[in-house]
């Protein structure tokens, strides 16, 4: 049975702004986290005590990492995940730091974007990128956590092969079916069997393709209104595929609006799970 939650931000929950993620009646919580030095275990324990307040259970940790981050086709491959080499070793660390505070709040899955992963396995960088992968899923491993690549920035087929490639078997995909189409890289529908039996973890988002300035990504939507043919996602995912992990809401807008994008988006998803 699926269980339908959200993503939250460790830091909020830390200071208990949780007003608005306990009157959504969520059963589940993905911990988004952008500031390493907050994934201690002393926060781990506050979050759990906090969450409990609510009858939430964080299941999931998303891993950010530090430097920059510019999410753009242009600055993006330069900056973004595992993928540049000036700020891989540190961000290799902090990764299984997270990996340790996904260990403390009781959760088997960390999640994080890996960067703009070459396409082609013979292009410069791809095998340092597999050997920091494996360098922190191997760690993962030995304390029984699952490190999952959130999609988007690689197309599905480039993930999988370098899944295979580090020859672990406890990697695994968070699938963003908003960002395979924001970043112009899969229909999401297609792209669930590619992934398969690998997805630990789904974002309900909704995009749209790149346009006018194809330097920049598509534009984010409130689920059901995007390029994503979620009728068609969930049944092949969860119906046709088994699929029986958590789906949680994301909505990358804040304020009035983005409360009631995410309480329709609960009504919405409910109904396709019929």
């Amino acid at each position: 049975m699926n269980k339908i939650g959200i993503i939250f931000a460790l830091e909020d929950i830390l200071n208990e702004k949780t007003d608005e993620l306990f009157a959504f009646g969520l059963d589940t919580v993905q911990l988004r986290c952008w500031h390493p030095e907050n994934l201690t275990m002393e926060n781990a324990e506050k979050v759990k005590n906090i969450l409990a307040k609510g009858n939430l259970v964080a299941t999931s940790v998303w891993g950010g990492w530090s430097g920059p981050s510019i999410w753009d086709f242009v600055s993006g491959p330069k900056t973004l995940g595992l993928v540049p080499e000036d700020y891989r070793f540190q961000r290799m660390q902090e990764l299984r730091r997270a990996v340790d505070f996904t260990v403390a709040i009781g959760a088997k899955d960390m999640a994080t974007h890996m960067g703009f992963i070459p396409e082609q396995p013979c292009y410069e960088g791809y095998r340092g990128l597999v050997e920091a992968v494996k360098w922190v899923g191997t760690y993962a491993k030995s304390k029984g956590v699952w490190f999952n690549f959130e999609t988007g920035q690689e197309t599905p087929t480039t993930l999988m092969r370098t899944i295979a490639d580090t020859g672990l078997d406890n990697l695994g995909v968070n699938l963003d079916p908003a960002n395979l189409i924001m970043y112009g890289r899969a229909n999401p529908v297609d792209a669930v069997g590619i992934y398969g039996d690998k997805v630990r973890g789904v974002h309900l988002k909704d995009g749209n393709y790149p346009a006018g300035d194809f330097s920049k990504l598509g534009r984010e939507t409130k689920v059901g209104e995007g390029s994503v043919n979620y009728p068609a996602f969930i049944n092949k995912l969860v119906k046709e595929q088994g699929y029986t992990g958590d789906l949680y809401i994301e909505r990358e807008i804040s304020g009035a609006q983005q409360i009631a994008d995410i309480k329709d988006t609960i009504v919405y998803i409910k109904e396709l799970l019929k």
